[in-house]
């Protein structure tokens, strides 16, 4: 038992170390057919959270291909953001609706 201890503490502090630093979630909208905001500056490991509140499906799709989010209505999706750049993303079923994310190390 006092093994399991340690070893819950030793793991514990790993987690608070800043070498292992948790990434911030940042919550965006799908809502009147459009991304708000439309453009946004995050960091490396961080959350991009889409919540749609339109009564239509929607994508956050990256224009590059890398990642590709399919929302349904009333539904929410999200992604890690792994690499430093700019992406600039659209909606696949709306393609007037368009974002950028700027993603800084």
């Amino acid at each position: 038992m006092r093994h399991l201890v340690i070893l819950v503490a030793v793991l514990l502090g790993a987690l608070a170390d800043p070498a292992f630093p948790a990434g911030t979630t940042h919550s965006l909208l799908m809502k009147g057919v459009a991304f708000e905001p439309r453009q946004i500056t995050v960091h490396v490991g961080d959350a991009l959270k889409w919540a749609n509140q339109d009564i239509v499906a929607h994508t956050a799709t990256a224009k590059d291909k890398s990642w590709d989010i399919n929302v349904p209505a009333g539904r929410s999706g999200r992604v890690v953001m792994e690499a430093v750049g700019r992406f600039g993303y659209i909606c696949r079923y709306h393609p007037n609706m368009t974002g950028e994310i700027i993603v800084e190390p």
